[in-house]
């Protein structure tokens, strides 16, 4: 069996930059360490922090509790309320917001003192997106699809600053963006979509287009991990979404001749390892 493995597959810079903070922290911070919000959308890493002291708040009111110790403010950012709510318990702060992340809240910032209004394509229940929004100085809208455009009622004579979720998928938001000039708004488009989940994404179509089965690894509530299931899908029918490599036991990969394996930005080396020797295995 021919195996292939994305070499863009696992930790982006943003995830890898969040996730060694919290270990550093762990081994020169003698005190409470907590994460407002899993660091990274992975069940394996968030468990193995936990068994390290490590707490995850989850809430504003969970944080409203904490006195002392160190808060570390995950990959997705969070917004402006929740950073000052975070300041004002006199705390330790380690902000392992993704710079590319963090770059989108200074243009929403920025853009929405312009009087322009915000347009976020992306999931409005994500984090990231929750945490975009707390940016906006004044009226924002989340678009996800076509159908939201109507829905949102968004007024055509307003003007407009447009980002997107930074794992958001490239072909959907060109899509939408040409969508909307074509209905005649008046937007200033900027692609914040990372460059790493672009490369991504391309590698997986590119692989899944040639394989017999398509292996997509990535937490359950990974965002950009659910979006190469969605490209692979579109190329390969026999695509499967795993977290580790115990899943593949719910599959017959002895059918295929060649599998492709990707990776979502929040899964670790040691998982993506894993999976490619049980595939090649069978």
């Amino acid at each position: 069996m021919e195996v292939r493995v994305a070499k863009s597959a696992g930790f982006c810079f943003g995830v890898q930059r969040a996730v060694d903070s919290v270990y550093h922290e762990i081994e020169v911070n003698d005190g409470k360490i907590y994460t407002f919000g899993p660091i990274i959308h992975n069940e394996q890493v968030v468990n193995d922090l936990q068994s390290k002291g490590v707490q995850v708040i989850e809430s504003e009111e969970e944080l409203e509790q904490i006195t002392d110790g160190t808060v570390i403010i995950r990959s997705h950012g969070v917004s402006r309320a929740v950073y000052e709510k975070i300041l004002s318990r006199g705390v330790k702060i380690v902000d392992a917001t993704c710079p590319f992340v963090k770059k989108i809240h200074n243009i929403v910032d920025e853009e929405s003192l312009k009087d322009r209004e915000i347009i976020i394509i992306g999931n409005d229940k994500h984090p990231e997106v929750e945490g975009i929004r707390g940016w906006v100085n004044g009226t924002s809208f989340v678009i996800n699809d076509e159908k939201q455009i109507n829905e949102k009622c968004i007024p055509k004579e307003n003007k407009y600053s447009l980002v997107s979720q930074t794992t958001f998928n490239h072909n959907k938001f060109k899509y939408l963006v040409e969508i909307m000039r074509k209905k005649g708004y008046d937007i200033n488009v900027v692609n914040t979509i990372c460059n790493a989940t672009n490369v991504r994404q391309v590698e997986a179509k590119e692989i899944a287009s040639d394989v017999d089965a398509m292996i997509v690894i990535g937490g359950k509530n990974s965002s950009n991990t659910q979006k190469l299931v969605e490209i692979c899908s579109e190329q390969c029918e026999n695509t499967f979404f795993v977290q580790t490599a115990a899943d593949l036991n719910a599959y017959d990969l002895k059918a295929f001749q060649s599998i492709g394996i990707t990776a979502g930005a929040s899964t670790p080396k040691n998982i993506i390892e894993e999976v490619h020797t049980e595939c090649q295995k069978k």
